[in-house]
Parts: C-alpha cells; structure tokens; sequence
C-alpha cells in the first residue's frame, strides 16, 4: 500500500469529518457528535487546530488531528484530538507513520509534552501507545461543560 503522509488542507475536512464519525461509532459516541464538514472549514480557517492526513489512491485513510495548549507546569504542549485510522487499512503500519509525524511536529513546535485521550476499554488503542514512552494518569478526572 502506497502511503502519502502530509498537512491537512481545507478540501478535506470533509473526509476528516468523516473519520472522525467513524471514530466516534466505535468509540459508541456516534450519536454526540454535533460538528459538520462546514464546522471543521470554518474552525480550520481560524486556525483552532491542524491535522495530519494519510492519503493512498487519493482517499484520506487516517488522520492525527492536534490543537496547541500551554501547560503552566511544563510550557508548550500539543493535545492529539483524534487520531484514527480507516478500519480496513489498520494493520499497515499507517497509524505510525500518522503518529510519529505528530510527535515530529510537536518537537518542531519545541513542545515539551504530548497529550492525548484513549478509552480505557480501547485495548488495541492501549497496546499501541505502550509501544512508545507513554505514561497512563490514573491520578487526573476529566471535566467538561458543553455549551449548546
């Protein structure tokens, strides 16, 4: 499988979208998801968050997408939002290249912490971060307020 990594554009927020609700549907959240591709085109041409796409043939198979946030304890940070790979191209090695491209951006960016989220259900998620120097928080409870 040919794989062509690069930066997002705004043509493809659809197809990022897209990934993202299939995310969603197997993280069982499908039904929560209130954005759209016209959301996406705005909130990117803000500059809210960038992302890094996996071509093959000319279809976007998986995305790393990233917004910047700052840690008062550390400084610089990048906060990996989504990350998923098509389901039938998983296996391949793409999930990889995705995520070490965006570790590569946040030592560019002169980050000095990544973070992400992963279900604790999410065994084939888990199994892949335990490949690299991930440290699990058990300590920290996420909050959120939505506002509608």
């Amino acid at each position: 499988m040919d794989i062509q990594l690069r930066k997002a554009t705004p043509d493809d927020m659809e197809s990022i979208h897209a990934l993202v609700c299939e995310l969603a549907a197997y993280e069982k959240g499908l039904h929560k998801v209130t954005s759209s591709p016209t959301s996406y085109k705005t909130d990117y041409a803000d500059d809210w968050f960038d992302a890094f796409v996996a071509e093959s043939e000319r279809e976007i198979i998986g995305i790393a997408l990233y917004t910047r946030m700052f840690s008062t304890w550390r400084g610089r940070m990048l906060y990996l939002e989504d990350f998923v790979v098509r389901e039938s191209a998983r296996g391949k090695g793409i999930g990889k290249i995705l995520f070490e491209a965006f570790l590569e951006e946040a030592r560019r960016q002169k980050a000095t912490l990544v973070k992400w989220q992963v279900l604790d259900w999410n065994e084939p998620g888990l199994n892949f971060y335990r490949k690299y120097d991930t440290v699990f928080d058990k300590e920290w409870v996420d909050c959120k307020i939505y506002f509608e």
